[in-house]
């Protein structure tokens, strides 16, 4: 059965009191109001003669949904409803580097929230991408998205992960493993994985074991390579090639 991430984090936060009773939190959060929806865009342009460029993600509590085959270098559309949960955004300029960061309010409200993000990344120059989620349901479709490194820290929920793209350029990966569930897509051709660590479980399809690792069973036309590390949290996370 399916625990949503509010779920979760009301267990998490259960209160014990004198007599041996459980207290959960109210159902609403104090200041909540009305949801609020904010776009933002970074133009392509802006990122334009830059030698490299560093994107970094950091939600608290909510549902977050990051994709490529943006038109420009960012499109994000935020909705929340607790005006502490209003995201930040930063695009900083330095000579040939650029760097994006994308991180939560300094508020932590629970139960009766609403904080929905969903990003979307595009530009020609693969970037080097940091994603660190909380509490809550993560969906990074990044089949499209112009990625030259990743590195995932799960939260707690659910987490989807598809990285299945014929791959022009070596790409090395890192997820660590949260409190949950997660599954990992990767090509059938030019992965070479590692797994290891946790209380949980860590559960490959696909690939073969070959020397402490798992690899596809065929090579990239292009030569590329997809270098997958993982690190087991409490949970299960399964690795599925395809």
């Amino acid at each position: 059965m399916k625990t949503s991430w509010c779920h979760a984090m009301g267990a998490a936060i259960l209160l014990l009191v004198p007599g041996g009773c459980v207290v959960s939190p109210p159902p609403q959060t104090a200041g909540a109001r009305e949801e609020k929806r904010e776009k933002v865009v970074i133009e392509r342009s802006r990122a334009a003669g830059a030698e490299r460029i560093s994107a970094e993600i950091h939600i608290g509590a909510g549902e977050l949904h990051v994709a490529g085959g943006a038109k420009e270098f960012l499109e994000a559309e935020f909705i929340y409803n607790v005006p502490s949960l209003k995201p930040q955004v930063r695009f900083e300029e330095t000579g040939f580097r650029r760097r994006l960061q994308i991180t939560q309010g300094a508020g932590q409200p629970i139960g009766g929230i609403v904080n929905r993000w969903d990003i979307r990344l595009g530009g020609d120059l693969p970037l080097d991408l940091v994603i660190r989620c909380g509490a809550g349901e993560n969906r990074l479709d990044l089949r499209e998205a112009p990625v030259r490194s990743l590195e995932l820290d799960l939260g707690v929920g659910e987490a989807t992960v598809d990285l299945r793209r014929a791959w022009t350029h070596d790409v090395d990966a890192k997820i660590k493993g949260g409190i949950g569930r997660a599954v990992v897509l990767v090509p059938a051709e030019g992965v070479e994985a590692r797994a290891s660590g946790g209380i949980g479980e860590i559960n490959v399809t696909g690939m073969r074991k070959e020397d402490g690792r798992w690899v596809s069973e065929g090579r990239a036309r292009s030569g590329a390579r997809l270098r997958l590390e993982v690190t087991g949290g409490i949970g299960q996370i399964e690795i599925r090639a395809g």
